[in-house]
């Protein structure tokens, strides 16, 4: 063998090293990934209830806007209420109820379940569950805490998000908070500032209660 068809089937053969060592490794980052996604949907999912304090924040250079606001949200199954820039909405598990004190005015509508682009508390813990490749990404230390952070690509290709990052608390498996960037530049940032679980919530917690509010024009969409 010539000296120099020797060197190159060395570096053929070091280079199919190289990619086959690669798609190994995305494949454990893949599936440690996966795993860790797997028990924090187990874990929302093993709550009796969940209460938790967050902040949202938007950015989009393009348009040069900036948004952030603070929001709570109590939840139970799919029943919940959420309070968010200003409107309270509830979810008793028929219908949807928007409550808005600053116009007097409360929309009632029914809930479709077959409608996959309606974001509720459940599926902000839960949406990456399937639709997305997957694979580990930076652990931070956060005051203390180690956060894991997952990155997760959309497999549709329609899909308006670039890429999702979920930070993930390593010891308790609860989510910390979610950056979502889009195609277009913006970003959005999502982040848990206090959770509590199985909290003593009255049994009428997630009912609307007409009479509490007299004076509002009520709009009954159906």
């Amino acid at each position: 063998m010539k000296k120099t068809t020797f060197k190159m089937y060395n570096f053929i053969k070091v280079l199919a090293v190289f990619f086959i060592t690669f798609s190994l490794n995305a494949q454990d980052s893949a599936q440690k990934a996966k795993k860790l996604l797997d028990d924090v949907s187990a874990k929302i999912k093993g709550y009796e209830n969940i209460v938790f304090d967050f902040k949202y924040s938007y950015s989009n250079p393009n348009s040069n806007l900036n948004q952030e606001s603070k929001g709570n949200v109590s939840m139970q199954g799919e029943m919940y209420v959420l309070n968010f820039m200003g409107i309270t909405r509830i979810f008793d598990g028929k219908k949807i109820y928007n409550i808005v004190p600053e116009d007097e005015e409360i929309t009632i509508s029914n809930y479709d379940k077959e409608k996959k682009d309606e974001l509720t508390p459940s599926k902000m813990l839960t949406f990456f569950s399937s639709g997305y490749k997957y694979s580990m990404d930076i652990l931070q230390n956060v005051k203390g805490r180690k956060i894991q952070y997952v990155k997760l690509k959309p497999i549709d290709a329609n899909d308006k998000a670039k890429e999702i990052l979920i930070g993930i608390d390593y010891q308790t498996k609860h989510i910390h908070n979610l950056i979502q960037v889009d195609k277009d530049g913006s970003k959005s940032t999502f982040t848990i500032n206090s959770f509590k679980t199985n909290q003593p919530l009255s049994k009428n917690h997630f009912t609307f209660t007409e009479s509490k509010y007299p004076n509002y024009y009520i709009n009954r969409l159906d």
